[in-house]
């Protein structure tokens, strides 16, 4: 641990200097006001909080989502839920955690792998400390274990729920008392309903393609094949990042479609619909028959079956699987997806029966049971 502080300590003033230039730093010193006695869940990211979110809504009470980077928090502000407060992680300073935990936190819940000792280890003298959708690769692991740090951090939490079996035997290996194993859970098949009404759209739901979560380089491939097929009259396209809402307008205008932006409050229409806001993706999930996986045609890895599958909307999607790797396997081996490539993207989707599709991958995606007895788990512990 003096090591661990000694590092951060060495690296405070280089991020505390970023943090102050993007206006960031009250929230990253600890500085902002919390609701006493909010449950505390910390996520990385978009995915790993948008895994996390049935959790978060079936919390009673404040609670307080923390993430690293500012687009996270906007989405979580977007949900708008109304016991929930989005900010910024605190840095893991000594500090800095005990700043926070004089909020009186009742809880904290830790989202798949964001092991900060320094949070982990104050959080937990006073506090139970979850741990939901954990993940720990083979090579994680083995860096892991050449920490010592790790043992003490496993020993002091409360419960953790795995993705899969091999993180749990993993996580026991480096220390985790095995009491603490709760359900093996993938949480983010456990897709929260969206109930809000459905905004007018040009075209019917079979018409309808989506393109969720792009990233730069893969628009304009997807545009290229929308303007080559013709089963499909519409395309919604969600940028991963709607900071670059302007820069995919202007490629699908450049091909000369006709496009409208829900950012600068267009109604969805035209021949391209560019979804640049967050926390709305439940709306075009239901509102396309057929929906493309971003980041699985850039270096990314992917981003979640589990969201279009629960919401009925057929898979399709690049090469670029990594991070659910097995998943897209057994889904494109029982028929619940359709791997393409930038060459066989549009006649693929001229062959595509979105309903059958869709209805195989709920049959072959994991049971939501386990995550909804987490979810239970969770909410009663905290």
């Amino acid at each position: 641990m003096i090591l661990y502080r000694a590092l951060m300590l060495l690296a405070w003033p280089v991020l505390a200097w970023r943090a102050a230039r993007r206006g960031h730093l009250a929230a990253r010193m600890g500085r902002e006001v919390w609701p006493r006695g909010a449950v505390w869940v910390h996520g990385a990211s978009n995915g790993e909080v948008t895994s996390a979110r049935a959790l978060i809504a079936a919390l009673t009470g404040p609670v307080v989502v923390t993430c690293n980077n500012p687009t996270a928090r906007a989405m979580v502000a977007g949900w708008a839920l109304p016991h929930v407060t989005a900010t910024l992680a605190p840095f893991d300073l000594p500090w800095v955690v005990a700043r926070v935990m004089r909020q009186a936190p009742s809880a904290l819940v830790v989202v798949e792998n964001e092991l900060w000792p320094e949070r982990i280890l104050t959080a937990a003298r006073t506090v139970p400390v979850l741990v939901v959708g954990a993940r720990m690769s083979a090579r994680s692991a083995r860096r892991w274990a050449r920490v010592p740090l790790i043992r003490r951090m496993l020993a002091a939490l409360t419960f953790v729920s795995a993705q899969d079996q091999a993180s749990a035997d993993r996580l026991v290996d480096l220390g985790l008392p095995p009491a603490r194993l709760g359900p093996v859970a993938v949480l983010k098949a456990a897709v929260p309903p969206d109930p809000r009404p459905l905004p007018d759209a040009p075209a019917p739901r079979d018409r309808t393609l989506l393109a969720a979560s792009t990233h730069e380089g893969e628009e304009a491939l997807i545009l290229d094949a929308f303007a080559a097929q013709s089963q499909f009259g519409w395309l919604i396209l969600a940028p991963r990042h709607p900071a670059r809402g302007a820069e995919v307008a202007a490629l699908a205008a450049a091909r000369g479609l006709v496009v409208t932006r829900r950012s600068v409050g267009d109604p969805p229409g035209g021949q391209v619909h560019v979804a640049d806001t967050l926390g709305e993706m439940g709306l075009w999930y239901r509102m396309a028959a057929a929906t493309l996986i971003g980041g699985t045609f850039a270096p990314v890895g992917g981003h979640t079956p589990y969201e279009p599958a629960a919401f009925g909307s057929a898979i399709l999607h690049g090469p670029e699987v990594a991070n659910f790797a097995q998943v897209f396997a057994d889904l494109d081996a029982g028929g619940g997806a359709v791997a393409v490539t930038p060459d066989t993207l549009a006649p693929l989707l001229d062959l595509l029966d979105p309903a059958a599709t869709a209805e195989t991958a709920r049959a072959l995606l994991p049971d939501t049971g386990a995550a909804d007895r987490v979810i239970r788990i969770v909410a009663g512990t905290v």
